[in-house]
Formats: structure tokens, C-alpha cells, sequence
């Protein structure tokens, strides 16, 4: 029986981590389930899956928690704050950690998995983007072993050879390209991209995910991010990370080889896909997922990003160039401007614009700790609310 904790239970990949969970009970087991502020959610989890441990980073949530966990008699422990993701996320009976916080705030318990040795799953795109040096000295010196869950990330896995720890060159690799829908507007001339509300935004054309991570495929800093991951994962130069528009979402990415070969990993867009995946590596189970009719699908259309419909990807490519701190400055001021644009705070195209311009105000400097890294965000944080106050962004 393998051992689990899921952190951010209640989000997108959390819930499909608990279906593929369900499906093989006589496999997996949940210790502890992970959740911000979703009480109702949370607490219908802890009554199917009975985990030993409920974690609320918010601790009035908590609170909430623990009060209808005693009432229903389910013999679940609840803790609050960021002291308990780290716990349950570094505990010595759990094998598994489903790392599905998203955004800065899953950065602390990723790095507790990694540092405690534990299989990681790694669905949080920022821990690699904004310390990934740290995390993956912590994933070499524990002897942690580390499986992405990003579609994309998931499906390169998939095509590289097992040594391709040996080196990319090494094993033949030229280049590793990641397949990217286009999100809801691939198509929506620039000059109106300028009136574009947050529920146009939000809605993908081919997945179903959370808002954050909606509206950076929308600007396709999501593909930009996943650039900064791949480079950490699978140790490659940002000249052999190539992003190619695909919008049936079918190839999930590709792998081409030095003799002219591609090798893709396609599947029907369904998170569960990769999840099970990672979770039963090297062993295939049973996802859920229906299986894809080629005939159905009929063709598969690929296109060449454009830098200057898409700034959000060349900022991508020149943080990771500029290395330190970088990616976390722009990480952070991503989230800034993606939580005002939900809010209302900003318009659509202002989103690159501030990261753009927070980029250009702060210095990247070298991460020697975590303590670098920390201080990096919360900077870039500050900058950038000041930016939208200053009323830059009319």
C-alpha cells in the first residue's frame, strides 16, 4: 500500500489525483489532504478517504474544519499553517507527495518533500521556476525521486530514454519541444485583446484547470513557465526548448532525436492521464481517461509561436537567460498582475506589461538560499502593486 499526500486537494489537480486514488484502493492510501481555504470541499475528501491528517494553510479555515470534523465523527487530525504543509509533506510514513499547491505558496512543502527523500509529483510549475537549483540539489543529495505531472513535462518524460540523467547530448536528444494549445484567444486579432474580460479569459478551449493557471495560459506564460521547468527537469539549454502551437491538445509534447526521429506521447486532454502515470511509475494503471479515436480526431495542425502576440513567452526565455533571480522576480509579478486582472485592476494586455517593466526595475541577483529566493517574490510583489497603483496601467 502506497502512502500519499496530496497538497492542494481541493484544486484541479488534487481532485484527479483523488479519482485515479479511488480507482486502485488496494494501492494507494491518503495520509493527509492539503487545502488554502475550502472548508465544504475538504471535509467531503476527509469523509471518502478518512486521511490521518487535513491541513488549512488559512487557520480560521482550520478552525471551520476541525468543528465539522467532529461533528461528522471522522477521525481525521486538522492543522493550519505553513509549519503543517511541511510536516505532511516530510512525515516518514508517507512515500508519496502530490506537490498541486499553486502558485509561491507550494514552494516550502516541495522543498520539505525533496529534502525528506520522498517520490515527488510535481504539479506546482513555480517551485522549479523560481528556485530551481535549490530544489533540485535537495532532490540530488536526498536521493528524492522526482516525477512530473505537467502534461507536457509528463509526456517529455515519457519520450526520453531512461539515462537521460546521463545528458541530453549524451543520449541522442536535440531538442525537447513543448506543445501549447494557443489558449482561448490563438486566433482573436491583437487590437482586441484589449477588451478581454476575465470570463472570456478563463475559458480554455481544451482543459479544464484553475483560474490562476487559465489566465496564464491565456497570455501563455503557463508555456513560458513550463520553459524554465523543462530547463531544470531534464537539464536542457534554452536553445533545445522549443514551444510549437498545437491546438487539438492531442500531442502532449515531443522529443526529437539527432537522427531525425520525433517521438510524441498523445492522449485525450484529461489530467488523470499523467497522474496515473507518475503515480504507478513504472507500472501503467488504469486512469479513468477515454481513450483517444484518431479517426475522430482527424488531423493535427501545428503552428510557430509569435513573440509579439505572445510577449509573455519571450520573457520567459530572457529570465531564465539572465538566471538568479530572475524567474522569480517575474514569477512574482505575474501573480500580481494575474490576481488584478481577475479583480478588475488591469486589462488584459497590461499582464506582460508589468511583468515587462518589474523585470527591468530589479536587479537579479545569485540564490545561495531559499532566504534569496523568498526575498526575490516579496519584492517583486511590492513593486508590482505599487506599479498598479501608480495608475500605470490605464
Amino acid at each position: 500500500m502506497h502512502k500519499i499526500t496530496v497538497l492542494g486537494s481541493t484544486g484541479t489537480i488534487g481532485v484527479n489525483t483523488l479519482d485515479v486514488v479511488a480507482r486502485h484502493p488496494d494501492k494507494f492510501q491518503i495520509v493527509a489532504l492539503t487545502a488554502n481555504t475550502q472548508v465544504e470541499k475538504l471535509l467531503t475528501q476527509c469523509r471518502q478517504f478518512q486521511p490521518r491528517y487535513a491541513v488549512m494553510l488559512d487557520s480560521a479555515s482550520a478552525d471551520r474544519l476541525q468543528s465539522q470534523v467532529r461533528e461528522a465523527g471522522i477521525d481525521t487530525e486538522v492543522l493550519s499553517g505553513m509549519e503543517a504543509l511541511e510536516r505532511v509533506a516530510s512525515m516518514d510514513e508517507v512515500d508519496s507527495v502530490m506537490a498541486a499547491i499553486v502558485g509561491s505558496a507550494g514552494l516550502k512543502p516541495a522543498l520539505a518533500a525533496a529534502h525528506s527523500g520522498k517520490r515527488i509529483l510535481l504539479a506546482n510549475k513555480e517551485t522549479l521556476v523560481v528556485s530551481g537549483g535549490l530544489f533540485m540539489e535537495a532532490v540530488r543529495r536526498s536521493g528524492a525521486s522526482l516525477l512530473p505531472i505537467d502534461s507536457e513535462h509528463n509526456a517529455v518524460f515519457q519520450a526520453l530514454p531512461r539515462d537521460y540523467q546521463r545528458g541530453l547530448a549524451a543520449v541522442g536528444v536535440k531538442r525537447i519541444l513543448l506543445t501549447a494549445s494557443g489558449g482561448p484567444f490563438r486566433t482573436t486579432p491583437v487590437n482586441e485583446l484589449r477588451q478581454v474580460t476575465p470570463q472570456q479569459a478563463l475559458a480554455h478551449p481544451n482543459w479544464v484547470m484553475g483560474p490562476k493557471i487559465s489566465i496564464d495560459s491565456a497570455t501563455m506564460m503557463n508555456k513560458g513557465l513550463e520553459i524554465i521547468e523543462a530547463h531544470w527537469l531534464f537539464d536542457a539549454a534554452p536553445e533545445r526548448i522549443e514551444v510549437v502551437i498545437h491546438p487539438q491538445s492531442v500531442i502532449h509534447s515531443m522529443v526529437e532525436y539527432v537522427d531525425g526521429s520525433i517521438l510524441a506521447q498523445l492522449g485525450n486532454p484529461d489530467m488523470r492521464t499523467p497522474i496515473a502515470y507518475a503515480m504507478g511509475y513504472p507500472e501503467r494503471l488504469d486512469s479513468g481517461v477515454t481513450a483517444l479515436d484518431l479517426f475522430k480526431i482527424g488531423r493535427l495542425d501545428f503552428e510557430e509561436p509569435d513573440f509579439k502576440r505572445c510577449p509573455c513567452l519571450r520573457l520567459s526565455y530572457e529570465a531564465l537567460k539572465r538566471g538568479g533571480t530572475a524567474p522569480a522576480i517575474m514569477n512574482g509579478a505575474n501573480e500580481v498582475a494575474v490576481s488584478a486582472f481577475l479583480a478588475g485592476q488591469i486589462p488584459f494586455l497590461t499582464i506582460p506589461k508589468l511583468i515587462e517593466d518589474v523585470l527591468g526595475l530589479l536587479t537579479a541577483n545569485e540564490i545561495t538560499c531559499l532566504e534569496d529566493v523568498l526575498e526575490a517574490d516579496a519584492l517583486a510583489r511590492a513593486v508590482a502593486q505599487r506599479w498598479i497603483g501608480t495608475g500605470y496601467a490605464q
